[in-house]
């Protein structure tokens, strides 16, 4: 039984091609087993780390009134505030209010022959009163593509393909997407939901958690794996995206948050590292011996099946998570 989250150290890249090679062996195996890992080593500075959870904090401090100016029901790209209780999982309510933060872009407009999940893309909603949080998650996004995409070659190496076997899925309009989220304390000391279980979407995520927080849950074998945040580590999961383009042989695994004891609480940054919405991800040729271990698909609580183009799987997520934006912003989807 894995009690806790193995720790792989991104540098080693750096190191002889011996050590390099013998971290890509590692990074395949422990993402084909547990599909979660603490990652060191990654090279992002720490006043950066440090800054951007400081200014996540000044977020939340703010007025009521500031953070609902930009109420994600006013973004038809469902960026912006969302406040405490205003995102589901299954239908359930969980239990956080969070900004949602994607690449600054122009609106498509929808109309014949332009593919639903291009409403996704268009301009985030930033607090007046807080202008320096743009900058410092500008600066954020570009460190942690960097880290994402270095592990993307890494596994495509790892895995017999072209170091470059993803690029091309990154290169035009890549689609990453960062949450900064807080979680109050609800639980009494009974557990109460945080998030509830699911897989990601997308293709692989970086999660910054505050020192000394706890909460986060990793399922393996009908087991649920305690996550608490590491010094300087980032916690990192692959989605769906890439069990679909390894047939399963990359496992995108269940997890859940649980919301922290009444009187304290949690600020939680996830990084979703995603390719372009009209992106099919493509499907490595695995050897023999990979592909014989390839476990299939996974199917999430809903029965669900991971869609083959990345831009449906976020518009399905997003139109189920947040059904209030979608009957304002969306009203023809939702019908």
């Amino acid at each position: 039984m894995v009690m806790s989250l193995p720790i792989l150290d991104l540098s080693a890249l750096d190191a002889s091609p011996a050590t390099a090679a013998q971290f890509r062996a590692e990074l395949r195996e422990v993402t084909h087993d547990v599909g979660f890992f603490y990652l060191v080593g990654h090279g992002v500075d720490q006043a950066l780390i440090d800054e951007v959870l400081a200014v996540s904090r000044r977020f939340f401090d703010l007025p009521e009134e500031d953070k609902l100016e930009i109420e994600n029901v006013h973004s038809g790209q469902f960026r912006g505030y969302t406040r405490m209780g205003g995102e589901r999982t299954h239908g359930e309510v969980d239990w956080r209010e969070q900004i949602d933060i994607g690449p600054e872009r122009d609106a498509v407009e929808p109309g014949p022959g332009i593919a639903e999940y291009w409403r996704l893309e268009g301009p985030n909603l930033w607090p007046k009163a807080l202008p320096e949080l743009q900058a410092t998650m500008t600066r954020w996004n570009d460190e942690l593509s960097n880290v994402a995409m270095r592990l993307m070659r890494a596994w495509a190496l790892s895995l017999d393909a072209r170091e470059d076997a993803f690029d091309d899925a990154f290169a035009e309009r890549p689609f990453p997407v960062t949450k900064i989220v807080r979680y109050p304390g609800e639980s009494d000391p009974d557990p109460k939901q945080g998030v509830g279980a699911h897989r990601d979407g997308g293709v692989l995520t970086l999660l910054l958690v505050e020192p000394g927080k706890g909460g986060l849950q990793v399922e393996h074998d009908g087991e649920w794996i305690d996550a608490p945040s590491v010094p300087g580590a980032f916690v990192v999961n692959i989605g769906e995206m890439l069990e679909l383009a390894t047939g399963g042989y990359l496992k995108a695994t269940l997890h859940r948050v649980l919301s922290p004891l009444v009187g304290t609480d949690r600020i939680s940054i996830p990084f979703f590292f995603n390719p372009s919405l009209d992106t099919v991800m493509p499907r490595l040729e695995l050897s023999d011996e990979l592909a014989a271990r390839a476990r299939g698909l996974s199917v999430d609580p809903t029965n669900s099946p991971i869609l083959d183009t990345y831009g449906d799987n976020a518009l399905r997520y997003r139109l189920r998570a947040h059904p209030n934006v979608a009957a304002v912003q969306h009203p023809d989807l939702v019908r």
